[in-house]
């Protein structure tokens, strides 16, 4: 993680004349109460009415300078606390984008982005605006004590007593706020994972009629925010009277014990008056310490947060000097792979198989069987814990990531829209690479261009956050286009055509059929999802129970063959014979996938 201090270094000459600004800013200031002892002692009491247009000029361009430079340092400051800020939230999103899948399995995105927003904010705060206060308190505090102690050292102890209980009391309170401001840091976290799900999941909570369950939850973590700013509040009005009694005391006791001094004659009165005035100017900073005490502790707690981000480290990391093919021909290769995760046992065991540049591989189980764990091996999302995944016979490990992951289109199960134009949905990655004539040949292809175009904006039409307002087929279908307008060496689809009637299933696998130089690897629970693959693996609890093509598991009469039974009820004649109207009469005896068939004429709502 790069310090906070490496940060404040990169803009060290815009801090260094912000800095500057600031002691000329207070050095001006504490210039004020000197012209009025003068004015008092030379004019009032010496009648030295001659020196008084000096003063006054003097008094103006106090003024002027110090107007200048708290402009010069306010701006400045907020513009450097504003640009580092920006510098983190950079480094930290990208840092967290560097991260693994398994970071993301056991972290929520609420806490993520309570990081990345509101303890960025903070450390903004501390960077910026507080800490220009906190380098013009220590200086301004420490300016006018030298100046009371030129005036009267005696008188100047006073002042330096109450300044030091301001400073005690401002560290005890900083120790007790620190520990409140972390379980807050915390608890945001929480409470902005339990809103984001429940507000992404809106609809779910409605069908089910969980609302006041959800509310119940929502308000308990509400409450637990709530009492631990109390907590915050308690502490506060504890300690905070200290910083407003002292400072209303100071001025009255400095004009008694300096008025005893100027009737023994160990002060003037125009140096009384401006000690009064100077003890008056203190009173600002220890009214301030407070407040800034409570916000540098929320900067603090802040930044160990994000600091146990940045303790994280990727699991899946490239070599030095990944190897570089300079074309990828699609041959996927799984020779003795197992995996397993840390908090779980083993998801797959000994799977082996090899896809040729071109075919098709088709993948069956139960759900749980480990099906989309093949896929996330072999796109690097998580590495093998046994055997290796090969591409065109290089072990991907030795492999870049970019061209490991672009050489793979992924039709995911949960398929994910982004809040952006239908376009720029099937663009995704390559914007500025793929035309109109492209996307729409895409969508052709996926058979979704029929109703995309019935939109009023067709293309440009705006889907809602993951795709809301269009039905689980249409969204299957442009996830589908997307994949297929990259035009990548290997095409994923995973469980892709769930959602889709029978008649829409067969068109796409009659596109897919005419991808020859494309190797497709087809996962799906439906036997007409994988039926034309050259070789069909079905797996069960993590391994391969079965292996062949569609008529060999169909004979031997196996879990392939009793899947094909609950689907389908019994085997045609034309089945049986493998012969060319297999499809048809299968499709004829598919009334249960009809009946979870969408229709193709919804619009967005």
């Amino acid at each position: 993680m790069k310090k906070i201090s490496s940060y404040i270094w990169d803009y060290r000459f815009s801090y260094l004349g912000a800095v500057l600004s600031l002691l000329a800013a207070v050095t001006l200031d504490m210039a004020a109460p000197r012209l009025t002892a003068r004015v008092v002692d030379d004019v009032i009491v010496g009648g030295k009415i001659g020196e008084l247009k000096f003063l006054l000029l003097g008094f103006l361009g106090v003024g002027i300078g110090r107007c200048s430079f708290q402009y010069i340092k306010e701006y400045t400051f907020d513009k450097n606390g504003a640009r580092i800020s920006g510098d983190m939230r950079r480094d930290l999103f990208r840092h967290i984008q560097s991260l693994s899948a398994d970071f993301f399995d056991r972290t929520n995105t609420g806490e993520l982005m309570a990081r990345v927003k509101e303890d960025i904010d903070h450390i903004w705060d501390a960077v910026g605006y507080v800490g220009m206060l906190l380098i013009e308190v220590s200086y301004h505090t420490g300016i006018i004590l030298v100046c009371m102690c030129m005036i009267n050292w005696k008188l100047a102890l006073l002042s330096g007593a109450a300044m030091l209980l301001c400073g005690v009391v401002a560290v005890i309170m900083e120790r007790k706020l620190g520990a409140v401001y972390e379980a807050i840091s915390e608890e945001n976290a929480v409470l902005n994972t339990v809103a984001e799900e429940n507000l992404g999941g809106v609809r779910t909570v409605k069908a089910f009629a969980r609302e006041s369950f959800e509310i119940d939850k929502f308000l308990s973590h509400n409450k637990r925010y709530y009492e631990l700013n109390m907590a915050q509040s308690k502490v506060l009005v504890r300690y905070y009277p200290v910083f407003v009694v002292i400072p209303l005391i100071l001025p009255l006791l400095t004009l008694l014990v300096g008025g005893r001094f100027v009737i023994n004659g160990e002060m003037t009165l125009g140096q009384i008056t401006a000690f009064v005035e100077y003890s008056m100017n203190i009173v600002w900073p220890m009214e301030m310490l407070g407040w800034l005490t409570n916000s540098f502790s929320s900067a603090v707690a802040s930044n160990k947060k994000i600091r146990k981000i940045y303790e994280e480290t990727p699991t899946v990391t490239e070599v030095t000097e990944p190897v570089i093919i300079e074309k990828v021909q699609g041959k996927v290769c799984f020779d003795h792979v197992s995996f397993h995760k840390a908090d779980r046992h083993e998801i797959l065991h000994d799977i082996t198989f090899t896809v040729e540049a071109g075919k098709t591989l088709g993948i069956m189980g139960t759900t749980g069987a480990g099906k989309t764990s093949i896929i996330q091996l072999l796109q690097r999302m998580y590495d093998a814990t046994g055997g290796a995944v090969y591409l065109d016979g290089r072990d991907i490990r030795t492999l870049s990531l970019k061209q490991l992951r672009t050489s793979v289109s992924f039709v995911m199960q949960d398929v994910f829209l982004f809040s952006d134009t239908i376009g720029d949905n099937i663009k995704l990655g390559k914007k500025q690479f793929l035309d109109f004539r492209t996307v729409r040949k895409a969508s052709m292809d996926a058979q979704a261009s029929g109703f995309i175009e019935r939109m009023e904006k067709q293309y440009e039409t705006v889907i809602g956050e993951r795709g809301v307002g269009l039905s689980g087929g249409q969204k299957q279908r442009i996830s589908i286009a997307r994949a297929l307008s990259k035009k990548t060496p290997i095409l994923v689809l995973d469980d892709s055509t769930s959602a889709l009637d029978t008649e829409t299933e067969q068109m796409i696998q009659q596109t897919l059929r005419t991808l020859e130089h494309t190797t497709k690897i087809i996962i799906g629970h439906r036997i007409s999802a994988v039926r034309h693959a050259d070789e069909i693996l079905v797996l069960a609890e993590g391994a391969i129970a079965e292996r062949g093509t569609h008529e060999e598991l169909l004979a031997r009469r196996g879990l392939y063959y009793e899947t094909y039974l609950s689907q389908y009820g019994e085997i045609s004649a034309a089945e049986e014979e493998g012969g060319p109207d297999a499809d048809i009469r299968t499709a004829e005896n598919s009334r249960t996938e009809k009946m979870g068939g969408e229709a193709d004429g919804l619009q967005l709502v």
